[in-house]
């Protein structure tokens, strides 16, 4: 039996992504993970596909616009405060903050985050502040 977990918030980021967002490790468990990832306002993250894991994003406060790319299929659209989006596997992606406030998303990746070796730099549409 797996035990309860339960964690605030951080103050500070626990780590930076391979994309260069600030990351606050959140509750998890065996088949996924949570975490709170920040932009600061104008940051552009660099452009990753992950190997192995999955993610659902839900916007809780500033503003941005995120780009996806699968095979052929690509879209921009706009990150804003109660939106939810998937990143499905193999799905290239890069996100911006936009604005004057921090982007601040919350994400569940499935399974858990393996680590930096997870993500691959791919060519993006804007160029990384990061």
């Amino acid at each position: 039996m797996t035990d309860f977990s339960t964690r605030a918030l951080p103050e500070a980021p626990d780590v930076l992504a391979p994309d260069g967002s600030e990351v606050r490790i959140l509750a998890g468990l065996g088949a996924g993970s949570m975490a709170h990832f920040r932009l600061v306002a104008g940051v552009v993250t660099k452009a990753v596909s992950h190997r192995t894991v999955e993610e659902l994003w839900f916007v809780v406060a500033g503003c941005g616009e995120i780009w996806r790319r699968q095979g052929a299929r690509q879209e921009i659209v706009a990150l804003i405060p109660g939106q939810s989006l998937t990143i499905p596997l193999g799905t290239a992606f890069q996100f911006r903050a936009l604005g004057d406030q921090t982007l601040d998303i919350v994400g569940v990746t499935l399974p858990p985050w393996l680590g930096p070796e997870e993500a691959i730099m791919v060519d993006g549409p804007w160029t990384p502040t990061v």
